[in-house]
Parts: structure tokens; sequence; C-alpha cells
């Protein structure tokens, strides 16, 4: 039918014209179909169901979990017939709501408060929580907390799930808006702690990007090395983000737009960028070389600027 396939995303399909620009999005059996000619919408839908007898839901509203609410502002996505569903589901409809998913202070670990007798709807849940944070960035980090214990989860891990449960109950239909008229630029934020893990050591990275001032992509992850210093943590996060901004950039090349370049990378340790400046590999870094030339190299093909986040007293 003419679409190109993306090499940034498999399920991404675009054909693009003189007059006109159409995108396929396909997840298994289901197809997001959107551009700004009619008809060629219209002509894409009668061939794919001449060919596989397929169901028109008409304006996307609702699909896999996510519902798409649009306006002459723009578009919000959110996922609360999920979020209502887990409670329902838990019991916790009518909970008492919290403000935060964790306690302040809060540190989850290889705990001897007794195993919880239930682990297998703890999984099931943490699991369905997993997806629901494709929606809910403010569950990343609690919801990465309790993944790590799927295995033989506690009375104190099961205790810190249900208080993201009371979390959810305070706004299940929270999501994410994407106005119509926005400036194309990326801006991230890379951070990191350092050995906060008790039972390994490991550290916990995280990243947030925007397009303009409003959030695309982010993430909360464990990573599998012990670092020694927090620097060394800074810089990997830094990496890790460095990739995922190049996916974007890609990504957007795919469509017709034009968006600004370059994009705007925010961190907080100093050290990391004397690391930067610095051409020369020496005691410290040379263990982490791949991830300084990931940064590096990145950082001189004007992909991005590096800046520090500067804090008043």
């Amino acid at each position: 039918m003419g679409y190109k396939q993306s090499s940034h995303d498999h399920s991404l399909f675009t054909k693009a014209s003189s007059n006109s620009f159409t995108a396929l999005l396909i997840y298994v059996d289901n197809l997001i179909l959107a551009g700004n000619n009619i008809s060629q919408i219209n002509l894409v839908k009668h061939q794919l169901h001449h060919m596989f007898k397929i169901k028109d839901l008409g304006p996307l509203k609702y699909f896999l979990g996510l519902e798409i609410c649009r306006s002459s502002k723009g578009i919000i996505l959110s996922q609360r017939k999920y979020a209502l569903d887990i409670l329902a589901n838990t019991g916790f409809l009518a909970s008492k709501p919290t403000a935060t998913p964790i306690a302040e202070g809060t540190t989850l670990s290889l705990d001897a408060s007794g195993a919880y007798s239930d682990p297998t709807s703890y999984r099931r849940l943490v699991g369905r929580l997993l997806y629901f944070t494709n929606s809910r960035p403010d569950l990343s980090f609690g919801v990465q907390q309790l993944s790590q214990f799927m295995s033989n989860p506690t009375n104190a891990h099961h205790q810190a799930l249900t208080r993201i449960l009371r979390y959810i109950k305070s706004s299940p239909g929270q999501g994410l808006f994407y106005p119509s008229t926005l400036s194309l630029q990326l801006k991230a934020f890379s951070d990191s702690d350092w050995a906060t893990c008790i039972d390994s050591r490991h550290f916990v990275s995280g990243f947030c990007i925007f397009l303009c001032h409003f959030l695309v992509s982010w993430r909360t992850k464990k990573q599998t090395t012990v670092v020694r210093s927090s620097c060394e943590a800074e810089y990997i996060a830094l990496a890790a983000t460095t990739c995922e901004i190049q996916w974007l950039s890609f990504l957007l090349e795919s469509f017709p737009v034009s968006f600004i370049k370059p994009t705007l990378l925010y961190y907080d340790n100093d050290s990391a960028h004397y690391i930067e400046a610095n051409s020369m590999f020496h005691e410290r870094t040379k263990h982490i070389e791949i991830d300084c030339h990931i940064v590096r190299e990145r950082l001189q093909t004007n992909l991005f600027h590096l800046l520090p986040i500067l804090t008043s007293e």
C-alpha cells in the first residue's frame, strides 16, 4: 500500500505525499490510523477491510486501556477506567486516599517482616501497576521499587503496595496533557542516587524527557552494576538518557514536522561535567569508558546541550 516501516519503531508505518501524510501504529491486531487527509484514511480502511474484515471503531477514544479525550485545546491521555478496575478488584474503592505513593523515608529491602501470604496476587497486582505507569509517571519509582521483590514479597512490601493503591484512589483520572500547539523541542532531565539498595548496593537512575513542557518519555531503573562514586552513577544515567534522546530524535524525523535542535539535557553533578570536558580517560573513568564515549560523541554531534540544574538558596 506504499507505506514505509519506521526503522526506529517497527510498529509504526508512514506514508507521505505532496498533500497528505498518514501514519499507522499497530499492536498485534489493534491499529491506530491518523493523518491529515480523510480520503487517504478512508482508502486505507477500505483496503484493510477488503483483506482482513476489520472493525472500524471510529474516532480514537479508547485503546489498550488508554483513554483519549480530545478538544480544540489538545489531547488528554489517561487510564481512569483501568485505575478504577484495579481499585474495585482489590477492594480499595472505598479506601482512604493518601497524598504520596510512598511514605517519606521508606526503604524497601529483603526484610524480616514475614513472607506475604499470597505472593501470586502481589505479582499480578504489581504487573498491572507496571502497565498503569504508561500514563502515570508519578508511580514509576514506587512500582519499580516493588517490582524488585516479585519472587519473595514480604508483609512490608505488601503494605507499601497498598499505599500506592490508596494514592491511586486520590486521583484515578490523572493523566497526561498534550496541547494542539506547542514548540517542538526536546528537554531532558537525568539523575541517579548512589548505592541506596541495602541488599545489593546498586543504584537507581532515572530520566524524564519533555516535548516543550509536556512529558513524553520517562524511566526509573535499578542498574545492574555497583559503582564506586556518585559521579559514575550520574554518568551512567546520562548515557541512558542520551540513548533515549537519540531514539526520540530519530522518531520525530519519521514525521513531516520540524523540531528545534539541539535537545537541552539537564543534570546536577559537577564531576560529570568535568569528565565530559576532559578528553583523557584515567583510573577513575576507564571502566565507564563506553558510557563516556556515548555522551561525549553525541554532545559533539550537537544532539543535545548539557546544562547544569541551578538551585537557589
